[in-house]
């Protein structure tokens, strides 16, 4: 394994269905492993009853819970929160725009990124919350993709979403128009999009422009 790595532990999905004749949401998060420089960094911890799966999943990749330096969640949804207790000797455990270790929470101002190591930052992106975060990783690979990585929790669902922006406005979106601005400013910023809840995908020149295009306008493609 190369001095820097990411790892899509788990591919989130969403669908709706019917379940005993009740409309449901199946969902669960993209969980990512990044491998920076020495560290190890968890971005979105998936459900509180994923605990064990987490855990095999990390020992495959000769992680344990006390290798894990950082946790990432970028936003407080329970699908993105729910295995943090598993890591308690992280340096810093970052949910949104909130910082802490232990009982002690950190300031800082969120018009710049906050720095974890030369390759990776954490940077506001909100949009589905008001407090959303996304983990920006430089000169890195996830499968065959390579480049500039953004792990953006739900600022992006999932590829299909950049064409048929319902797909993102019908998870929920603190403000459409905040949004639309943050994933086009993300889309100029990285060559990979890691979604909340889709495979990952490379960011095209269509794509970009059809962002540009919607954050002018703020309206549906």
């Amino acid at each position: 394994m190369s001095g820097q790595d990411i790892i899509v532990l788990f591919e989130g999905f969403s669908e709706d269905k019917i379940v005993n004749g009740q409309e449901v949401m199946l969902a669960n998060c993209t969980c990512t492993l990044i491998k920076s420089s020495g560290l190890n960094i968890i971005v979105d911890t998936l459900t509180p009853w994923d605990s064990e799966r987490l855990l095999s999943a990390l020992r495959d990749h000769n992680v344990l819970p006390e290798d894990v330096n950082y946790v990432v969640c970028t936003h407080g949804h329970s699908d993105h929160v729910g295995c943090n207790h598993l890591f308690p000797n992280v340096e810093k455990l970052i949910v949104g725009r909130n910082i802490s270790r232990r009982e002690t929470y950190f300031l800082h101002n969120w018009d710049t990124p906050f720095i974890i190591n030369e390759n990776v930052e954490v940077v506001a992106t909100p949009g589905h919350t008001r407090e959303c975060v996304s983990v920006i990783v430089k000169g890195c690979h996830v499968g065959e993709l390579g480049g500039t990585v953004g792990i953006t929790g739900d600022l992006f669902e999932k590829e299909g979403d950049i064409f048929n922006d319902s797909l993102w406005r019908d998870a929920g979106s603190f403000n459409e128009d905040v949004q639309r601005v943050t994933r086009s400013r993300i889309a100029s910023q990285v060559d990979v999009i890691i979604p909340g809840h889709g495979a990952p995908f490379r960011m095209t020149r269509e794509m970009r422009e059809e962002l540009e295009r919607q954050s002018h306008n703020n309206s549906s493609p």
